[in-house]
C-alpha cells in the first residue's frame, strides 16, 4: 500500500498554516510552537533547523526526541476521523498535532491542551 502523501510532505509547508490557524483566532506563534515541542520533545532550536531543512512529516516524527506519553490522552475527532482510533502510528501522530492546534484555536487554555492534571 502507498505512503499516504502527507507523509513526505514538508513540515515547514504545514506549519504556517497551523500558525495561520491559531493567529486568527487569537493566539500566538509561541504557543503553536509550545505545542509541538510538547508533543514531540524538540527544543526550540532543534524545531527551527528541522523547519529550515525542510523535513517530511514521516521524518519529523520519526526521529522526535521524546514523544509524549500523555498524547495518548488526546481524544477526538480530525478530518472526520477518532484520533484514538487511528492505527498507523505516523499518520496518528499528525492527527493529534492536528487535534492540539484545533483545540488552541477553539481557545482552549494550554493547561487543557498539554493534557495537565
Amino acid at each position: 500500500m502507498a505512503k499516504h502523501r502527507i507523509f513526505t510532505t514538508s513540515f515547514a509547508s504545514v506549519y504556517p498554516h497551523y500558525v495561520a490557524k491559531a493567529e486568527k483566532k487569537g493566539r500566538t506563534r509561541n504557543e503553536v510552537d509550545e505545542i509541538i515541542l510538547w508533543l514531540t520533545g524538540y527544543s526550540q532550536e532543534v524545531l527551527a533547523a528541522r523547519l529550515e531543512d525542510q523535513m517530511d512529516f514521516e521524518t519529523f516524527f520519526a526521529d522526535a526526541p521524546h514523544l509524549n506519553p500523555a498524547r495518548g490522552l488526546i481524544r477526538g475527532v480530525v478530518c472526520g476521523v477518532r484520533v484514538e482510533d487511528i492505527k498507523e502510528p505516523t499518520m496518528r501522530e499528525i492527527r493529534y498535532l492536528d487535534k492540539l492546534i484545533d483545540e488552541l484555536a477553539r481557545g482552549k487554555a494550554m493547561e487543557t491542551i498539554l493534557r495537565k492534571a
